[in-house]
């Protein structure tokens, strides 16, 4: 089954991708930034909110983690499921639509259970753009430059949180929490339309040497092809570990450096989002392209790579965490950004690599629900109860200090399972199409 614009009978592409198909990389960068604003806001926001609503860290933390994560993996996988079989360029549309309504509708809520409900909604659009745009891109950029262009496309998380961040602090300084939602919500509704009218469907496998195994999959025989793929399974692992450092670190790293720091949110805002856009951008960035010049050689590279940078980030984050001066703390998560942001393009490449081409998709979901769940969702959550109920006793407002720090290291956990699934890697990419 096809999707509305593909045509079987074309050839292969190309080694080398035409303008169009760095036109749908753009594009769809852009929608990931947007996806990221919408998302990563409400870190800026928790204080507000939290005063006005008179809730604790740990519901805080709920509320921009599980609440948020919950419904967007459990509605990933069926999306997913439906972007195998049907039109991507139409999910991906319909999707920002929905979550741009409701980041809109965010700041309308009355009580913590409404906009808990309605974040919940912002995760059901938001899980129905990231594994249709995987796909999509993979069958516009062949294996030897996937990396670098699913890097670029993880860019959206880099610029979408920097973006997030003094837009977030501005508004919240000058108006309120609630224009904050209403600011960044309704403009998703006009890219949603620009997708619609612009971007075209390709023929799925249309960048692979050969086009078999392109027939439809069960999610049960996805499962179990996936499963029988010991580097899938461990750099699914390996990434959530480092995504609960990243996860955790960003969605509270406001609200350290206003309680620990005594720093003001337009000041955090501005601090935060240019490390998080420079620093994130060039990580993903050179994270991919390094791990594709490296994995021609060798394709152990693409998770060797990520192994090394996850234990480097580990001084780095206990820097931050730790150090007294602020000049210091900032300068110390620069470095800790730019390597937890090097592993993503190499995860998602090789996620879509291991695969055969109707279950990039599913695979791709599949991926984020683990992630998300683990990273997104526990990581925040993690730090609000760490703070409310380990560290707060004795600690107070200082408490955020060592409940960053505890959360960063367990992230670099993730070194040793990326080092394990670079040692089965080349035999699981090898043995895609072999039944």
């Amino acid at each position: 089954m096809t999707g509305p614009d593909e045509s079987p009978g074309e050839q292969v592409q190309s080694e080398e991708p035409s303008l169009y198909s760095y036109y749908v990389l753009v594009l769809l960068s852009i929608v990931y930034v947007f996806n990221f604003i919408d998302r990563q806001i409400m870190a800026v926001l928790i204080d507000p909110i939290k005063a006005e609503f008179g809730v604790s860290d740990t519901a805080m933390g709920f509320l921009s983690g599980f609440a948020f994560v919950f419904f967007y993996t459990l509605v990933g996988i069926p999306i997913a499921r439906w972007a195998d079989r049907g039109s991507r360029r139409f999910i991906i549309s319909l999707a920002i639509a929905i979550w741009s309504l409701m980041t809109a509708a965010s700041g309308m809520a009355r009580n913590f259970g409404q906009l808990a409900a309605i974040r919940v909604l912002v995760g059901v659009g938001e899980a129905g753009a990231t594994p249709p745009s995987h796909s999509l891109l993979s069958d516009y950029f062949p294996l030897n430059k996937r990396a670098t262009a699913l890097a670029i496309y993880s860019w959206g998380v880099y610029i979408g949180a920097a973006l997030a961040f003094p837009i977030g602090g501005y508004l919240v300084t000058h108006y309120d929490w609630r224009t904050a939602f209403y600011a960044v919500g309704l403009p998703g509704v006009a890219l949603s339309l620009l997708v619609w009218f612009t971007v075209k469907e390709v023929p799925r496998g249309s960048t692979e040497a050969s086009s078999a195994n392109v027939e439809n999959a069960s999610l049960g025989e996805v499962m179990r092809f996936l499963l029988s793929r010991r580097s899938f399974v461990l750099i699914v692992l390996g990434s959530s570990l480092q995504s609960l450092s990243g996860f955790g670190v960003i969605t509270w790293g406001a609200p350290f450096l206003s309680r620990v720091h005594d720093m003001g949110w337009t000041e955090i805002g501005v601090t935060m989002g240019w490390i998080i856009g420079v620093a994130g951008c060039a990580g993903v960035f050179l994270g991919g392209r390094l791990a594709d010049r490296l994995g021609r050689r060798d394709t152990s590279w693409y998770m060797r790579l990520p192994a090394l940078e996850s234990l480097l980030c580990i001084p780095f984050v206990t820097g931050f965490a730790l150090l007294t001066d602020t000049r210091l703390a900032i300068l110390s998560f620069i470095p800790f950004y730019f390597l937890g942001a090097a592993y993503v393009g190499p995860m998602h490449a090789m996620v879509q690599s291991l695969v055969r081409v109707r279950m990039r998709a599913t695979a791709s979901a599949i991926l984020l629900f683990v992630v998300n769940m683990i990273g997104a969702g526990l990581g925040p959550l993690a730090i609000g109860l760490l703070n409310d109920y380990v560290f707060g006793p004795t600690y107070g407002d200082g408490a955020i200090r060592y409940s960053i720090l505890v959360i960063g290291l367990v992230g670099g956990l993730g070194s040793i399972l990326f080092w394990q699934a670079s040692k089965t890697l080349s035999a699981d990419l090898a043995s895609r199409d072999i039944d």
